[in-house]
């Protein structure tokens, strides 16, 4: 398929949008010395607006949205009490913003994905105002007027909380490498804090995702379904054309698809925070077991503890995963006798790895703390017999656990049975 013919497809795609679009002419006092582009008017005429600072022109779009707008099953106003949770939380976290900061949802769009030529054409933001939502997109009209398009941005005047999805792999590393490539006429870019939702995504819903693509977790979790939006990968030839030809059409249908990533950021932050910090019943043992494991891994014990045994509270010995990171909490506090109950569980419905793990902290447990060396064999021999036939475990996990284990072995025999220990020594 042609280059125009994919641009006649995209234009069946074409839609009025509801949403409420505020006009607003920036003219800065000094002027630029660079030309205006040919297709200004068209732009302008599109519904875009034009702005002008001391580096050269660049082209803005502004949404407002009231503070009760509903993207998918989240509605905006939500992110005051998300904010709020978090402040009465205390906790640290990756997700927690950074309080002493504004909290900017930020995503971008480019002409390709890597390499000195790629260019961003499009960042947008979104900020709460005191009653609405503030959407901000600045459009780079051409290569002469980046400097003019990243100093509007104003990521050189105040330091920030960006949330973003693969912000930390790519949007900010390509602001940073664009902003270096005009260091000799901008200001010094700030360092911002980062919140990116792609990884809490994957500690979130690992297990229950099949991908982390925005789009499902658009579907799946925030119940937000896009309707003649465009695919991503035509946004660099929408915008080559817009630049080349003036055609705005699509080139609008383009920043709809920025604001809808950008509006999903905030329902998705807003989402996230709800089940992390959920503390009444668990809505999935997956879900709410990734979550306190992540609390684990961060050293909030108090708060991991109290996730898995609500989980434990609603499903059981359903989902052993939950009783084996449970164990590992039990076991530092001491709760010998829990923590065996915990990994015996987690060792007769686990498979793989895990169900190797447990049956060596039950090893461990039985020998070192309750002292109960046939008991401790016994969870030796088995796991390795798992060792030899489980499908699920790599060769590099068998040699290293199966040499564990028979050192282990070979030592509580030695316990049980220390006179022939002794003569097995001596005879050798």
């Amino acid at each position: 398929m042609s280059y125009e013919q994919k641009l006649m497809q995209m234009k069946k795609l074409l839609k009025k949008t509801n949403t409420k679009v505020v006009a607003e002419d920036v003219i800065e006092a000094v002027k630029p010395t660079a030309k205006a582009p040919t297709y200004e008017q068209q732009w302008l005429d599109g519904g875009l607006t034009k702005a002008v600072n001391k580096h050269g022109i660049v082209y803005k779009r502004i949404v407002e949205y009231d503070a009760d707008h509903q993207h998918g099953n989240i509605v905006l106003s939500g992110l005051k009490s998300t904010i709020d949770k978090w402040k009465k939380s205390g906790e640290v976290h990756p997700l927690s913003p950074d309080f002493s900061k504004p909290l900017v949802f930020f995503d971008t769009e480019t002409t390709g994905l890597k390499g000195a030529g790629t260019l961003i054409f499009l960042m947008g933001f979104i900020e709460q105002t005191n009653s609405s939502f503030k959407l901000t997109q600045y459009v780079l009209p051409g290569p002469d007027h980046e400097a003019a398009f990243l100093y509007a941005t104003g990521l050189w005047e105040e330091s920030l909380t960006l949330v973003t999805y693969n912000g930390k792999s790519f949007d900010i590393p390509m602001v940073e490498t664009r902003w270096t490539m005009n260091r000799k006429e901008l200001p010094p870019l700030l360092e911002h804090t980062q919140i990116d939702l792609l990884h809490g995504s994957r500690r979130i819903w690992k297990g229950e995702m099949a991908t982390f693509r925005l789009p499902a977790i658009e579907e799946e979790q925030l119940g937000f379904f896009r309707e003649g939006d465009i695919p991503g990968h035509m946004a660099p030839i929408i915008y080559q054309d817009a630049v080349k030809n003036g055609r705005t059409e699509l080139l609008m249908k383009v920043l709809v698809h920025n604001e809808w990533d950008i509006l999903s950021l905030v329902a998705l932050y807003i989402r996230s925070t709800d089940l992390l910090l959920k503390t009444d019943r668990p809505e999935s043992a997956v879900t709410h077991t990734n979550i306190g494991k992540w609390f684990g891994d961060l050293k909030s014990q108090d708060r991991s503890r109290k996730i898995f045994e609500s989980v434990i509270a609603e499903f059981g010995i359903n989902h052993p995963a939950t009783h084996f990171h449970f164990g590992f909490i039990l076991k530092k506090e001491l709760a010998y006798e829990d923590a065996i109950s915990s990994f015996t569980i987690a060792a007769k419905g686990l498979i793989g790895r895990e169900r190797i793990l447990a049956l060596e902290e039950l090893a461990k447990l039985y020998e070192h703390k309750v002292k109960e060396l046939n008991k401790a064999l016994d969870s030796t021999e088995m796991a390795t017999r798992f060792l030899k036939v489980d499908p699920y475990l790599t060769e590099r996990f068998r040699i290293r656990y199966g040499n564990e284990f028979l050192k282990r072995e070979i030592r509580i025999n030695g316990k049980l049975f220390p006179r022939q220990a002794h003569e097995a020594t001596k005879n050798s």
